[in-house]
């Protein structure tokens, strides 16, 4: 079974900007080559902060409201800030948050939940930039095909658990539905539960039935007093 990384879906040929572009030089990049994020790289391909679109769009949203408020509050300050600037370096968001090449795409999407970002740099273990990824490239992972989904499945959950003749696994539009019946309630929970981290599923229907609820002995005492 094949694992998603970030690497599977980033953007290689990534439009990036160094620190002194100006703010004109990074709006034609944006418009022109229809990125949501420019990374800010130095000499090395290092990247030391991130421009998105909310970054520039700070000169038109403070253009008729320029004048600091009594008892204005960090973030607004910033976001200011940002509108009087006139460089990459003074627009970017630093430290930038990347993730390494490698990553997986649930981690991938956490990180970009967590941080409250849309694009996300991927480096390798230099802090070099190698790609990006933005929502929508994490996204693609919902586009395999549905035989290609069965396939993991089969492979990676139910002979990896030995119940390949009496698990059966069907997927449509993503939606993977296993059928059958096994030994243990636990053996089809395990089933259940690796078939959701499969790059694609959607979802899953659980028929599987099962001969033995084993589940009743976690924190069971026995006759004998012991758990």
């Amino acid at each position: 079974m094949k694992i998603w990384h970030v690497d599977d879906v980033m953007t290689t040929e990534v439009v990036t900007a160094a620190p002194a572009a100006t703010y004109r030089q990074l709006v034609d990049l944006i418009i022109e080559r229809r990125v949501g994020a420019v990374p800010v790289i130095d000499d090395f391909r290092r990247v030391t902060g991130v421009v998105s679109e909310a970054d520039l769009l700070r000169k038109i949203e403070y253009a008729e409201d320029d004048q600091p408020r009594l008892f204005e509050g960090r973030r607004r300050r910033d976001q200011r800030g940002k509108a009087a600037a006139g460089t990459a370096a003074e627009l970017m968001s630093t430290p930038a948050v990347t993730a390494l090449r490698g990553t997986s795409i649930p981690s991938a999407a956490r990180i970009m939940e967590r941080e409250q970002v849309k694009h996300l740099p991927v480096t390798d273990d230099l802090g070099r930039l190698v790609g990006i990824v933005s929502r929508a490239d994490l996204l693609r992972v919902h586009l395999r095909a549905d035989d290609d989904i069965r396939t993991d499945v089969d492979s990676g959950v139910l002979q990896a658990l030995s119940i390949a003749g009496s698990v059966k696994a069907r997927v449509v539009d993503g939606v993977l539905t296993l059928t059958g019946r096994v030994d243990r309630r636990s053996t089809a929970e395990r089933a259940v539960a690796a078939a959701r981290q499969i790059p694609g599923v959607a979802a899953v229907t659980d028929r599987v039935a099962f001969d033995y609820d084993d589940n009743w002995l976690e924190g069971a005492v026995s006759p004998l007093g012991i758990a």
